[in-house]
C-alpha cells in the first residue's frame, strides 16, 4: 500500500513537500516515481529515483523539485519548489523496478495528494 500526503493550495512561487509511505518490506528493492494527472492532460512521470539512489526528472520539473528517499521510513518525498499554475494536479505515487516513464509498467500506486497552485 501507498499513502501521499502533503498536498494543497499554495500561491505561484511557492513550495511544497510531499510524502508516500509504503507498508510492506519490500521498498528497498523498488524503484519509486511521482506522476501527476489533471483534468484534459495524461498523467504524466515527474520524478524517479531507483533503488540505488539515481535520480530522474521529466523536463518540466528540472531544477524546481527534488525527489528523494528514505528507507528507514519506507518513504520517498518529492520537494516542490518555485511553483507555477501548471504543476497543478493530482500527484500520485508509484513503484516499478527501473524508473520506466509508462505509467502501464508500475505495478502499485497511491491514491494521490492534490497540489493546487493559483497564480
Amino acid at each position: 500500500q501507498l499513502v501521499e500526503s502533503g498536498g494543497g493550495s499554495v500561491q505561484s512561487g511557492g513550495s511544497l513537500r510531499l510524502s508516500c509511505t509504503a507498508s510492506g518490506d519490500s521498498f528497498k528493492s523498488y524503484s519509486m516515481a511521482w506522476f501527476r494527472s489533471a483534468p484534459g492532460k495524461e498523467r504524466e512521470r515527474v520524478a524517479c529515483i531507483t533503488s540505488s539512489g539515481s535520480t530522474y526528472y521529466d523536463d518540466p520539473v528540472k531544477g524546481r523539485f527534488t525527489i528523494s528517499r528514505d528507507s528507514a521510513k519506507n518513504t520517498v518525498y518529492l520537494q516542490m519548489s518555485s511553483l507555477k499554475p501548471e504543476d497543478t494536479g493530482l500527484y500520485t505515487c508509484a513503484r516499478e523496478l527501473h524508473c520506466s516513464r509508462l505509467a502501464s509498467t508500475y505495478d502499485r500506486w497511491g491514491q494521490g495528494t492534490q497540489v493546487t497552485v493559483s497564480s
